[in-house]
């Protein structure tokens, strides 16, 4: 939500600058994303007025315009060649002088224009960086000086701070809401600016007052009912007749809602969106020619259907709770409201709608229809429910200002048995240095509390043991237990203001066993062997993971933001490898990533299932730039390397074994799946060739997953006696079938050495001249030791000689003298 300071300080003073005010609702918990001025950097622009145009002598689109550009009576004018169509004489607008610099780097230069000089040129709302798009040249209000800077015209510097509001916060969902957090944290006074008539409507003649109330009279209320008082508690409608929705709405309307991130659309939509900006509260304008009998809230009927706004008609189902009349539904409560009763140009007469529904009754419905807008981010979150009233009150009469109209009747529809009822909290001085692990004067409890607009009132039965009754206003709908006060107490104090100490706990002893490894290690780990940290979307493009994956299953999103973001992943690697994308679109020649997150895996009929996940991908080179050695791509046994250093970590590697494995992800000889006592934990491999052309990816990626809690299990340390003997080390060499695995080969030989093999090191793997085609040499280094005693050469090499005798026997070795 983006909030103007300028607007802020309408309600409060606010005693900091933007940037300190950032960081204090940060702290408070309304996080501040970023400041920014209310325009983009521009200057030479000046406010200027056209006193009159002709047609440009070659051009039929172009008109000639002299400009005042100062109010001096003996200023020169200019001469302005514009093309807008709006240009006229009288109008009061934005020029950019010879030297001005506009957004885009747009330098603005004296200029000749099919024969004739401009010295200029008239700005319109998107050139100034005010607006998307503009059907002409800005037209400022008339009693702007002409001459002033326009930026200092309009406060175009105007700080406007982006607020990103945690869902359990709708109360601050408007300037109000945060206005009253501004108050809190500073102690000023939070004001309350006048609502009814400004301007030239405030002044009216008796007669003319006489006639409007005649005109009122002539207006027919409009009948309300609540059949469904579990979703709707309150309603209530204003009828306004002789409405003028042609008119435009003033500069300072537009602008407001553009800083918001609004756009302008008429008065009457302007006005209701001005108001739940404002105010917070929600509304909808109904064309009150098209009602018929009866507005009521209620809930749908199966099967029925209704064409919004957007021009989608819609399904509706029994829970979706929705405003009609009746002869049909109108709109989706406190969503979005239908095609039907909708306001146009030709609308004369209205009836503004101003509800309070239960938060549950809207929350979801709109993500099920593919909407999210800001009357549902607001009602689903919990509107004040003694707001209405006040609303209503604020825009029929900006409405009758804006558009000539007149108010006529309100009527009003209420269930009070539903409205929310705020009892009273129970709030223990104790309670708080307990949580908070420091102590809170009563007196700035009450202070930090009253100042939220709580009601807070000292138990006097709790004798010394302070204790406190606080009622939480209308608007905090967060607000239910006593740690939400203790919190709320925190956080107005400064959560930076309560010092570090150590928590008290009682130490239980537990018996020992295995355990997760601390990630903190892991991280450690990766990063020390050059590896980054990434965070990717969980909902992956369908295209990439079917092209990765197979088809196997996934889980569709039913309101995905984005087409390529439409299922949930059930793997890492999409995320890792669009990441790597973008690396190597930005010059990286060498990427080394992974995370750790969940994939999400479909189970028929239950749902799905979530599996912790650690996920890596290498491409480019193997080692950063340097002298010392030669270029070469990372390959296969590099990044089982950096694995097989994870593996260790839980003290468990004899546990693991690499199989070879044909995966449609990856390339077929260079894929292997991670083991573990016979279970699949991973799997490890370089992209298929064909998904690296497909993917256009520069170097060749080699990736790794493993499910996290099945391969970071750390096995109890035990104690182990260290021998105090000279070890005994035995070659031997011989070759094999090329098909048989050093995993069968350290199998063999642990059985025939048995319990004296302290270490086995393959030191030559050989293929080529001198071996037998179909067959591989292998040269293996026996590290022996007896923990009680020396051990003799003929023990030693008895051991040798069952090595040889096991693997001649078992895999079809041949000893190499």
């Amino acid at each position: 939500m983006k909030v103007p300071l300028s607007a802020l300080r309408a309600w409060v003073d606010v005693p900091w600058d933007a940037r300190e005010l950032s960081s204090r609702l940060t702290f408070s918990g309304l996080e501040v994303e970023g400041v920014a001025p209310a325009a983009p950097p521009f200057h030479g622009v000046v406010v200027a007025k056209i006193l009159a145009t002709q047609p440009h002598p070659q051009a039929g689109k172009l008109q000639v315009c002299t400009v005042a550009a100062s109010s001096a009576a003996d200023a020169p004018t200019l001469q302005i060649v514009c093309g807008a169509a709006n240009a006229r004489a009288g109008l009061v607008t934005a020029l950019a002088t010879v030297g001005a610099h506009l957004p885009g780097d747009v330098q603005i230069r004296a200029a000749t224009l099919r024969g004739v000089e401009s010295a200029g040129m008239l700005c319109s709302a998107r050139e100034l960086g005010l607006g998307e798009a503009s059907e002409g040249i800005l037209e400022l209000p008339g009693d702007l000086p002409l001459g002033a800077d326009l930026r200092d015209a309009l406060d175009l510097d105007d700080p406007v701070l982006e607020l990103n509001v945690t869902a359990n916060r709708g109360d601050a969902l408007s300037v109000l809401g945060v206005a009253r957090e501004v108050a809190a944290l500073s102690g000023a006074a939070l004001r309350d600016p006048p609502l009814g008539l400004t301007g030239a409507a405030a002044s009216v003649s008796a007669a003319s007052a006489a006639a409007a109330a005649s005109a009122a009279a002539t207006l027919a209320p409009l009948p309300l009912a609540l059949p469904a008082p579990d979703g709707a508690a309150r309603l209530i409608a204003g009828v306004m007749g002789q409405i003028d929705n042609t008119r435009p709405s003033p500069w300072w309307l537009r602008e407001r809602l553009r800083r918001c991130g609004l756009r302008s659309i008429s008065p009457v939509v302007d006005v209701t969106n001005h108001v739940m900006l404002e105010l917070g509260q929600p509304m909808h304008a109904y064309d009150r020619a098209q009602l018929r009998g009866t507005l009521l809230a209620r809930w749908a009927s199966q099967g029925e259907q209704l064409e919004l706004l957007d021009g989608r008609t819609i399904a509706l189902a029994p829970d979706v709770l929705v405003i009609a009349d009746d002869a049909s539904i109108l709109g989706l409560a406190g969503i979005m409201g239908g095609e039907r009763s909708s306001i146009t140009e030709a609308t004369r007469e209205i009836a503004l709608e101003v509800a309070w529904f239960v938060p549950d009754a809207i929350a979801g419905r709109a993500r099920r229809y593919g909407l999210m807008t800001d009357a549902s981010q607001r009602f689903e979150r919990g509107v004040d429910y003694r707001l209405q009233e006040r609303a209503l009150e604020r825009a029929m009469a900006l409405i009758a200002e804006l558009t000539g109209g007149i108010a006529g009747p309100v009527t009003r529809a209420e269930q009070p048995q539903a409205l929310p009822a705020r009892a009273p909290i129970a709030l223990r001085a104790n309670r708080i240095e307990h949580l908070l692990g420091a102590s809170v004067a009563p007196e700035a409890v009450e202070q930090r509390l009253g100042a939220l607009g709580m009601q807070v009132q000292e138990d006097p039965a709790a004798g010394a043991e302070r204790r406190w009754h606080v009622r939480a206003p209308s608007w905090r709908f967060d607000i239910a237990l006593e740690v939400d006060l203790i919190e709320e107490v925190a956080r107005i104090g400064g959560f930076d203001g309560i010092a570090e100490a150590d928590a008290a706990l009682p130490a239980a002893p537990r018996a020992p066993g295995a355990a997760s490894l601390d990630e903190r290690v892991i991280l450690r780990t990766l990063v020390a062997r050059g590896f980054h940290e990434a965070i990717t979307y969980a909902f992956v493009d369908p295209v990439l993971q079917r092209t990765l994956l197979g088809d196997e299953p996934a889980i569709e999103l039913s309101n995905p933001i984005a087409s390529d973001l439409s299922v949930m992943r059930r793997s890492l690697w999409p995320g890792l490898i669009r990441a790597a994308q973008e690396n190597l679109r930005r010059q990286q020649t060498r990427v080394r990533l992974f995370e750790i997150a969940n994939r999400f895996i479909p189970q028929p009929g239950e749902g799905h299932r979530e599996v912790r996940t650690l996920a890596a991908l290498a491409l480019g080179s193997c080692w950063p730039e340097q002298w010392g050695l030669p270029a070469r791509p990372v390959d296969f046994f590099d990044l089982k390397a950096d694995l097989e250093s994870l593996l260790t970590l839980g003290g468990a590697t004899s546990e693991f074994a690499f199989e070879p494995a044909e995966l449609p992800a990856l390339h077929p000889g260079r894929a292997a799946r991670l083991m573990r006592n016979g279970a699949e934990v991973g799997r490890i491999g370089e992209l298929h060739p064909q998904l690296v052309r497909a993917l256009d990816l520069t170097y060749v990626p080699i990736l790794f997953e493993v499910d996290y809690e099945a391969v970071f299990v750390a096995k109890l340390a035990q104690f182990r006696e260290t021998s105090r003997y000279p070890l005994i080390r035995r070659d031997i060499s011989f070759t094999v079938p090329e098909g048989v695995a050093f995993r069968a080969i350290r199998e063999r030989v642990s059985v025939a050495a048995a319990s004296l093999l302290q270490e086995l090191r393959v030191f030559d793997v050989y293929h080529g001249k001198g071996v037998e085609f179909g067959r591989k040499s292998v040269a293996l280094g026996l590290i022996l030791q007896e923990l009680s005693r020396t051990l003799t050469d003929e023990e030693a090499d008895r051991v040798v000689e069952a090595v040889r005798r096991e693997l001649c026997t078992r895999l079809d070795a041949r000893i190499r003298e």
